[in-house]
């Protein structure tokens, strides 16, 4: 069936000047979907909750009824990733174990979110998000300003296991755009030199506050509000003439 297609193709591209058949490039991404044993990362090594994390999974496993335990795998994923810094295959086998399922069950999810990570990430994952809105605000100079300050490249960690940068799909900030999310902080409404101050004050041992740049408190609009500027009038306004 391909080689008719193929003939099709060619046939029609002779008269058209056009091929009909297109192949698709490799499709590229920074996750690793197919595990391959390494030192960092074999069966062999050994997982274990800590004891504090140990309850804090069986509070999450009391969350769900019997009978629907399985919810509970991202939860108990993220307290895994959270404890080791990434998401190790032993670690997934250990969530396997405690909800009692087949292992496939949860390499299915957790190589399906790119939250999870699963080779050795740095002490700060720095995620640019390059969709849309954020790229119509400049994303291509925040994510070129990440590489350039810390020295690594998209899906590199650097050497002193410090860093390490991705990009990433839409993470819901698009109106406070160009944002990067590092760990659990959304920082906002940034430009080039915004970006290097974080990086720096995180090489620094600093905390940089997080939230937007600009000076506004969230996600309101920049200025004067344009709409909205009174009390809102009662039922019925502008329905009858006598209201």
């Amino acid at each position: 069936m391909l080689n008719t297609l193929k003939t099709v193709g060619n046939y029609v591209g002779r008269f058209s000047g056009v091929r009909s058949l297109h192949v698709s490039s490799a499709l590229r991404h920074d996750s690793l979907f197919v595990h391959r044993d390494s030192p960092e990362d074999n069966p062999d090594i050994k997982f274990e909750f800590t004891p504090e994390n140990k309850k804090r999974a069986e509070a999450i496993l009391a969350i769900y009824p019997e009978g629907h335990k399985r919810a509970a795998m991202i939860p108990l994923l993220d307290l895994a990733q959270r404890q080791y810094g990434w998401l190790p295959l032993t670690a997934m086998h250990k969530v396997a174990e405690i909800l009692n399922l087949p292992k496939m069950r949860v390499y299915e999810v957790a190589t399906f979110y790119t939250m999870f990570m699963r080779k050795p990430t740095g002490k700060y994952h720095v995620q640019v998000c390059t969709t849309t809105p954020c790229w119509l605000r400049g994303s291509d100079e925040v994510l070129e300003a990440c590489k350039q300050n810390l020295g690594i490249g998209v899906g590199e960690t650097s050497k002193d296991m410090m860093f390490t940068i991705s990009e990433v799909e839409c993470l819901g900030a698009c109106v406070n755009a160009p944002m990067i999310q590092i760990n659990d902080d959304y920082f906002e409404d940034l430009s080039v030199n915004d970006t290097n101050e974080i990086l720096n004050d995180l090489k620094a041992g600093k905390k940089p506050k997080a939230g937007p740049r600009s000076g506004r408190f969230a996600a309101e609009p920049l200025g004067e509000p344009t709409s909205l500027k009174g009390d809102p009038p009662g039922p019925g306004f502008g329905v009858r003439s006598d209201l």
